[in-house]
């Protein structure tokens, strides 16, 4: 009865059930921080390494691999085992796949895969870059569950495991939900964070955009994703990829090209048939699994009464083509389970990867001093080599010959086995000199090393060239798209830098905004730089700056009115050719885009009632409305005026309501009359007659808003000519006038193509239809009469026009700086070359035209 101790068995239950969680919540469920793996996934990696299954070895049976992590590693059940190696092998699980599995393992329907003893695997290349320098004493060691072998705590991980391909576990009291990034730019954030590391999420933000799943599908909404970014927890919808087909008359189709992630395609089918059959959906005639080796192909058949894009919200609203992913970012740091944001999770595995940096220059450090001592050694006996024959040849033993080298000859215990172990070829001059080269690449090394250990920034930049080289070999497209959600608070708006760009649209309806600061700087009469990048019978047709924030007016010559945030823009460089308008707004296929108005704000009543819009036609019609009637947005577009036959809609300008207006026609005429002439009209009035044209052939080229005294009216030819002019020699008239000359059209310069008002702290920008662009200071263009033909403003080749022409204001405080080389690019072919000034691009101090 004495070895009888009684206890009290709540605190025995108590002290046993954290013993129990911890255990769970430590070698099971939560991964660690630095690796981005849970004990069992590390035990797997580490014996498929420790088995030589690397990426260009033989497959081994998955059997083989299970007992190996089962006999060494991991006493638990073998279908545990096998089902971790599984999932790290199926391509719509990882959005990196860390084994390379051969055989049947499974499908995104669901199906189970093989038995192990049917299947195979070996590590794929990017698994063994988490296993690179692990036998460099990188990582910390700790023995297996019978002590008979030792497991690495951690592994080295070049690559950013946890965030790349996230994770799920349930623990006992808390569980981790970790979604998957794009490598590319979780590399890209880990780089900025290491140049700033007081980076904000925010900023961090610009570089990881938001999760990236295998299976893609599109995001729906910010605010889950900006929430998991700055907390660790958050809520982020996603929805399938769909797109609405026409299948024969009056018919059409819904075609799921990409499903949500973890969603299984046969249960989604079954369960949206079962919908259809109670009524609960209504509109569908079929569901077809079109699915194949070339991707996901899910076609729902509507029946001809049913409207797509209704039925495609109500899939959305009752079945998994639209689910969430609940974001719980729970991993282990030191041991102990902590929700972390995004800049945790960075700040975390740079300092993991600055410890192995740091072990593994350690361990080569000292390698290389070892062998540098041998080689010493090595190199003194060559020199006394005779010598050293004689010892040996004297020596009863080699015990009795080391004694000799260390005691006669001064050389330490292992050198003198390096010399006793020393082949007779060594002796020849040849041997020699490599002995000699080698120990001098090692005392270069060693000298490296050393400051490697000395040098933090040394080692950061360490860091950062390897994840560079990892984002290079295994960097990919981002899967997921990103879609704004207007149900949202916080827009995406509010992720958005505010700052000004170069928008352009080109003939043929390709839209993109590019930095200002990509626009060079010229003087007047440059041959200009290339530009947009288009097919031979395309050009660059409309070119503006505007705030990212801004929303754009767009107009189309039938008169129709979309709008669009500028953000929304798909952004590219001065050279790419953009993306077609009518992938962002529904613009029919023979309408054109004619006039694009930039507007900061349409929320603020009292601007959008105190402003107005001026339309006017080629006919030389012109229109008055407020601003609030175009102020809120549809998704179809409205009818912003009418058109008469014959006419089409020229351009739309913002106006105060007391400014002046000046039209302009193609023979150089042009007429100055006040707005207050134009009464307010319905938003789908016709309008008047704004400028009286006789001619048959001649029509209205531009239409310039006068607001400031001191402004130029600047009028630029189709053949290249250009000038500035006062606007007081443009007498004020009534609307509807003939006008008079704005500039004396030649057959040298060609029909008057452009007008617009214009000050000395004003820059041109001016594109031709070759794409080339030339950027330069209107203080360049001397002031001249009206009725004169100006001076050369560009250098046009024979077959080349002017397209389109953009005004920036240039600030005061910018500076000349800096000589280039401009390329004049015709048909893929440099054709001549100039040197040009340029000028940083300006700011357009947030106004918008």
């Amino acid at each position: 009865m004495e070895n009888i101790i009684p206890i009290n068995i709540e605190e025995e239950m108590r002290t046993a059930y954290i013993d129990y969680s911890m255990s769970v919540i430590v070698s099971r469920a939560l991964p660690d921080v630095r690796d981005g793996l849970k004990p069992v996934h590390r035990r797997i990696l580490y014996a498929m390494a420790d088995l030589g299954l690397n990426y260009n070895k033989p497959y081994k049976k998955s059997a083989r691999i299970v007992g190996e992590v089962l006999g060494k590693y991991h006493p638990h059940g073998d279908t545990a085992v096998y089902d971790a190696m599984v999932r790290m092998a199926q391509a719509w699980s990882m959005r990196y796949e860390l084994v390379d599995g051969q055989g049947n393992f499974g499908s995104v329907d669901g199906d189970s895969p093989a038995a192990m003893r049917y299947t195979e695997a070996r590590l794929k290349r990017m698994a063994e870059e988490l296993l690179a320098d692990i036998n460099k004493n990188t990582v910390d060691f700790q023995p297996n569950f019978d002590d008979s072998l030792e497991e690495p705590t951690v592994l080295p991980a070049k690559i950013p495991n946890l965030l790349v391909n996230g994770t799920s576990g349930i623990a006992v009291g808390m569980a981790t939900n970790m979604p998957p990034h794009n490598l590319r730019e979780v590399i890209d954030g880990i780089v900025a964070y290491i140049n700033n590391p007081e980076i904000t999420i925010l900023e961090l933000m610009e570089y990881i955009k938001a999760p990236d799943f295998p299976t893609g599908g599109t995001i729906y909404g910010i605010n889950g994703i900006k929430n998991a970014f700055a907390t660790g927890r958050g809520r982020v919808v996603i929805r399938a990829v769909s797109t609405i087909e026409d299948v024969g008359k009056d018919r059409q189709q819904i075609v799921v090209t990409e499903l949500p992630y973890q969603v299984n395609k046969a249960k989604l089918i079954e369960y949206t048939a079962s919908l259809v059959n109670d009524k609960v959906i209504e509109g569908i005639s079929a569901i077809r699994d079109e699915s194949d080796r070339e991707g996901t192909r899910v076609v729902y058949e509507l029946k001809r009464d049913a409207i797509a894009n209704v039925v495609l919200n109500n899939l959305f609203k009752n079945t998994d083509l639209q689910v969430a992913f609940s974001v719980n970012n729970v991993a282990l740091v030191k041991g102990r389970p902590m929700t972390l944001n995004l800049k945790e999770l960075i700040k975390y595995y740079v300092e993991h990867r600055h410890e192995v940096v740091v072990r593994r220059t350690r361990f080569e450090l000292n390698e290389a001093e070892k062998r540098a001592h041998i080689l010493e050694g090595l190199l003194k006996a060559l020199d006394i080599i005779d010598e050293i024959i004689a010892l040996i040849r004297g020596s009863k033993d080699p015990e009795i010959a080391r004694e000799g080298l260390v005691n006669q000859f001064g050389f330490t215990e292992i050198q003198a086995k390096a010399i006793l172990e020393m082949r007779l070829q060594r002796l020849t001059g040849l041997e020699r000199d490599k002995l000699q080269e080698e120990y001098n690449e090692l005392v270069k090394t060693i000298a490296y090393l050393r400051e490697v250990l000395a040098n933090e920034n040394l080692r950061m930049d360490i860091i950062k060239t390897e994840l560079l080289e990892i984002k290079e070999r295994f960097g990919d497209e981002r899967r997921t798209k990103i879609e704004y959600s207007e149900d949202e608070d916080i827009t995406y708006e509010d992720m958005i830098e505010e700052q000004d760009m170069v928008i352009t649209i080109s003939h043929q309806g390709y839209i993109k905004r590019t930095s200002l600061a990509e626009y060079r700087t010229q003087g007047r009469g440059g041959v200009g730089s290339r530009g947009a990048g288009s097919k031979d019978d395309d050009f660059t047709e409309h070119l503006f700056i505007a705030s990212t924030h801004s929303y754009l007016l767009i107009f189309t010559q039938s008169g129709k009115l979309f709008w669009i945030k500028a953000y929304n823009v798909p952004e590219g460089n001065k050279t790419s050719k953009g993306r077609p308008l009518q992938n962002l707004i529904q613009i029919e296929k023979e309408d054109k885009v004619k006039a694009v108005v930039s507007v900061k704000n349409l929320e603020d009543q009292e601007y959008i009632n105190n402003n107005y819009l001026i339309m006017c036609t080629k006919k030389g019609t012109i229109k008055k409305t407020t601003l609030e009637a175009y102020s809120r947005p549809r998704a179809n577009g409205i009818n912003a005026i009418t058109i008469n036959e014959g006419d089409t809609l020229l351009d739309v300008r913002l106006t105060s309501g007391n400014d002046e207006i000046v039209l302009a026609t193609k023979e150089g005429m042009a007429v100055r009359f006040n707005e207050s002439t134009v009464r307010p009209m319905g938003r789908t009035a016709a309008g008047v007659k704004g400028i009286s044209i006789d001619e048959e052939n001649n029509e209205v080229v531009g239409m310039v808003v006068i607001n400031h005294p001191d402004t130029q009216l600047l009028v630029i030819s189709e053949k290249g000519y250009g000038k500035r002019s006062d606007i007081e020699e443009f007498r004020l008239t009534n609307r509807g006038a003939k006008g008079v000359k704005a500039l004396n059209v030649t057959e040298k310069t060609g029909h008057l193509v452009s007008i617009m008002e214009v000050t000395d702290k004003d820059q041109l920008m001016i594109m031709t239809q070759a794409g080339i662009t030339i950027r330069f200071s209107v203080s360049e263009l001397r002031v001249m009469g009206r009725n004169t033909q100006g001076v050369r403003v560009i250098r046009l080749n024979e077959e080349d026009d002017i397209s389109s022409i953009a005004k920036i204001e240039m600030m005061e405080e910018e500076s000349e700086e800096g000589v280039e080389s401009a390329t004049v690019v015709k048909n893929g072919t440099i054709v001549n070359t100039t040197d040009i000034q340029d000028f940083p691009a300006p700011s357009t101090n947030g106004k918008d035209h």
